[in-house]
């Protein structure tokens, strides 16, 4: 069995070794997407175009048009959901969210944060007579790369239950986003694949239960799971968090710490230093030019208002909306040290949808290049807007919690 390092493992999420990688991850992040935008609209496009739309099919494999956009979000980008896999893990075993009553809110603020927005945009295209329902999951996306890197970044000084609330809102907004894509945006559900890769989790789970893991054995489980997701049809990252959720949250047998513990610490930096950067520069390059009019007309357009809107009014309405009306529920709580306006606050970061929501804008207008434009260039800029309103928030509910005691046992982010 492999050797675990010699101290005790965390039970809440403010190891500060890892939330100053999430700093750090969070900046590199940003960075990487700020670099993208500027060169998606500048007469460098057709090089980074170039670079994005480059083909690295494996036919051999059925793995056909496989950009290396493609690559960074449906094949790097699992690292990240296995280490966010194993997070959530450890938060229901070990961590804050052992309550059912505390991780049964956020779970239902997720569903309340697609709802709504779902009803902004069709609402608004349905009262416009513009014939482009099919979008109207676009704006429910939330994605946990950008939210959790923006929060390690303005978060500081925050309860740390704050993190927890968000990632397990994030991670169950994913999951349910992918569900939506299977069931409305799937034209072809390979079902014995996903079979496959389920028996394959199952298998990688029997394995790092039982305590036999080297990483010969894990790391090549892992990557035929995620393979066999892929080819099912359903989003292939999603390999990367039922993995992450398979690894045991308790020491086993005589180990000192728990293998999850171990192994976030030796993915979290391959996570943060390279996969969300990577991910960020090839998902945020979208130009601000849609459609055949000007970038006013199109800020009219119904699609546009539907995505942004969405996302940044929808998105936190939802959230906070389902929060307000169920945390005093005897069937939910919410966490001592957070108050209404942290869930205002978070909703902010909720609605930065990118990846997830222009992979979903792309299945939704496939063949209509205008209606993609829009739809792409709403939810970039929902997204922007929705980060300044989250930055502005954070800061406000930084002060007001450096003001506060925090209850007794509750821990600030670094």
């Amino acid at each position: 069995m492999a050797l675990l390092p010699k101290h005790r493992p965390d039970d809440t999420f403010s190891l500060k070794e890892r939330l100053n990688s999430r700093k750090v991850g969070g900046t590199l992040l940003l960075a990487a997407a700020v670099i993208a935008m500027i060169l998606a609209n500048t007469p460098l496009a057709p090089f980074y175009n170039f670079i994005r739309d480059f083909d690295l099919s494996i036919p051999a494999l059925g793995m056909h048009h496989m950009t290396v956009a493609h690559w960074a979000s449906d094949g790097i980008l699992a690292i990240f959901f296995f280490v966010v896999g194993i997070e959530l893990k450890r938060e229901f075993v070990t961590g804050q969210l052992r309550d059912p009553r505390k991780a049964s809110l956020p779970i239902a603020a997720a569903v309340g944060g697609m709802a709504v927005p779902a009803l902004v945009y069709t609402v608004v295209v349905s009262s416009s007579g513009v014939d482009a329902l099919e979008g109207w999951a676009i704006p429910v996306a939330t994605d946990i790369a950008f939210a959790l890197g923006l929060l390690a970044v303005f978060g500081k000084g925050l309860p740390s239950p704050f993190r927890a609330f968000l990632l397990t809102l994030a991670v169950m907004d994913d999951l349910l986003g992918i569900i939506v894509i299977a069931i409305f945006y799937t034209d072809a559900l390979a079902l014995w694949w996903l079979v496959g890769s389920l028996v394959v989790i199952a298998l990688y789970a029997l394995c790092v239960n039982r305590g036999w893991n080297p990483r010969w054995l894990l790391i090549p489980l892992g990557v035929i799971a995620w393979y066999f997701m892929l080819r099912s049809g359903v989003h292939a990252t999603i390999a990367g968090v039922l993995l992450g959720l398979a690894v045991p949250a308790r020491p086993i047998r005589d180990d000192k710490i728990s293998l999850a513990e171990d192994m976030e610490h030796d993915w979290n930096a391959l996570s943060q230093g390279l996969a969300l950067p990577v991910f960020a520069f090839f998902a945020a390059g979208v130009p601000f030019a849609a459609g055949d009019g000007t970038f006013l007309e199109a800020l009219a357009n119904p699609v546009f208002l539907g995505a942004f809107l969405g996302l940044f009014v929808g998105k936190p309405i939802g959230i906070f909306l389902t929060v307000a009306l169920l945390h005093r529920s005897k069937l939910f709580r919410l966490d001592s040290a957070l108050k209404l306006w942290d869930i205002a606050a978070l909703g902010g970061l909720a609605g930065i949808g990118f990846t997830v929501s222009l992979l979903i804008g792309e299945l939704a207008f496939r063949g209509n290049e205008a209606m993609l434009d829009y739809a792409h260039l709403g939810v970039i800029l929902g997204s922007i807007a929705a980060a300044f309103a989250a930055i502005f928030m954070l800061r406000l509910r930084e002060r007001a919690h450096h003001a506060d005691a925090l209850p007794e046992g509750k821990v600030r982010m670094p």
